[in-house]
């Protein structure tokens, strides 16, 4: 019992705690609605769209912007499995961790 030092034990023990706390992905919120229907509501890790300039990906602490969608289909990553909505024309509003298209626009 004099090979354990219960200060070392307690810190060994924080730490093996500590990245069990991260190793879930990151999330954002997500919201697609049009006037009358609201096609996502939840978290995910990704979204993919397109824009006049090409396609892109939406990540978590994605900076914050806003820009008008083109025909495309939109991808949605969630926790629950990947939801595609085709959108024809929408806005997309990107900030603090929360991703919200306005369809039909």
């Amino acid at each position: 019992m004099a090979d354990v030092d219960t200060p070392q034990a307690d810190e060994l023990a924080k730490e093996e705690s500590a990245p069990a706390k991260r190793s879930g992905k990151p999330t954002m919120q997500v919201k697609v609605y049009a006037p009358f229907k609201v096609y996502f509501e939840g978290e995910a890790s990704s979204v993919s769209a397109v824009n006049a300039t090409g396609p892109f990906d939406v990540l978590p602490h994605h900076h914050n912007f806003l820009c008008m969608l083109v025909p495309c289909n939109l991808v949605i990553v969630s926790p629950a499995g990947n939801k595609t909505i085709k959108i024809s024309r929408a806005l997309m509003h990107v900030k603090a961790d929360s991703v919200v298209v306005f369809m039909d626009v």
